[in-house]
């Protein structure tokens, strides 16, 4: 691993308070999450969407009483579920979708914060549902229900002008740094395997802004996350790194339910669904650059590759 320009010190200074704030983010900004002023400066405003009856009439007794939709998400994964400028109100696009099926179902949209790797394991005991940028697989789906929403695929990153010439389709002999839990830290400890002769070094770390910090400050020669993921940080670190390579994989986006819940699971299909028809979840896909991503068809537990 070679060593590289320190970060800009004013970068640091923000990225560390962000990092901070990650860890103890709650819903204490009140409503979806999105209702706050910081929210509403950098996201969809949902408090135009009204109940739907037959979608709210779906939702299972115990959860409709309570009033509120329990929301796990992984609060450092810009620009689909982060912090948001008053450093505790959870924004993004996924923390958008969240408060708009939650409207839909007569409920509160009540964000969670958690480690990504502990939500799936959380799901329906500590959550109802987890949205927070989950590529739907076959090893998920064994174990819980997924439903479609969103398309994004996998790219890597680098610092600007690529010093290293880093090839994507040579990865032996370098240091990724990728998020715990992912799908792209399966996908390189595989790699692993090729490498015989100069080693694939994967660094997890249990937040993604985490993997960009360290990429900017030279402790990586890559970071390897979703392809929404990769731009924004572009975007956010003042072009200090750059994307490489295509958008591989494409795979679509699932909000996790109970795999015993199926009656949450198809109400949650229902409100997406509504979300699709009537343009509302394209609305929220532009507000944060990414309406090509958006999904016309919810799936419950789609045949994936």
């Amino acid at each position: 691993m070679r060593t590289r320009s320190a970060l800009p010190v004013a970068f640091l200074a923000v990225a560390t308070l962000a990092l901070g704030a990650c860890t103890t983010a709650s819903q204490e900004a009140g409503g979806s999450g999105t209702g706050g002023s910081a929210a509403a400066s950098q996201g969809f405003d949902v408090s135009g969407i009204a109940k739907d009856g037959s979608i709210a009439a779906m939702v299972p007794a115990a959860i409709a009483e309570d009033g509120k939709l329990t929301v796990a998400a992984e609060l450092s994964y810009a620009p689909l579920e982060f912090v948001g400028a008053d450093l505790k109100t959870p924004v993004g696009l996924d923390v958008d979708i969240a408060g708009a099926v939650a409207r839909l179902m007569g409920l509160e949209a009540d964000i969670q914060s958690s480690q990504f790797d502990a939500i799936i394991p959380g799901i329906g005991t500590r959550y109802e549902v987890g949205i927070s940028a989950f590529t739907i697989t076959p090893e998920r789906l064994q174990t819980v229900n997924m439903v479609s929403y969103f398309n994004a695929g996998s790219q890597f990153a680098v610092l600007k002008g690529n010093p290293d010439g880093i090839d994507p389709a040579n990865l032996c002999g370098l240091t990724i740094g990728v998020q715990t839990g992912t799908v792209q830290q399966d996908e390189l400890e595989a790699k692993k395997a090729d490498c015989t002769d100069k080693p694939l070094e994967v660094l997890p770390y249990g937040k993604q802004a985490d993997v960009t910090t360290n990429l900017v400050g030279g402790k990586l020669q890559a970071m390897y996350a979703d392809s929404p993921v990769v731009a924004y940080a572009v975007e956010q670190t003042g072009g200090a790194i750059e994307t490489l390579g295509d958008i591989r994989d494409a795979a679509p986006y699932g909000v996790v339910v109970a795999k015993d819940d199926t009656a949450l699971a198809r109400a949650v299909q229902a409100a997406l669904q509504k979300l699709m028809d009537d343009g509302t979840l394209q609305q929220i896909a532009a507000a944060w650059g990414n309406e090509q991503g958006a999904l016309t068809t919810a799936e419950l537990n789609p045949q994936v590759g």
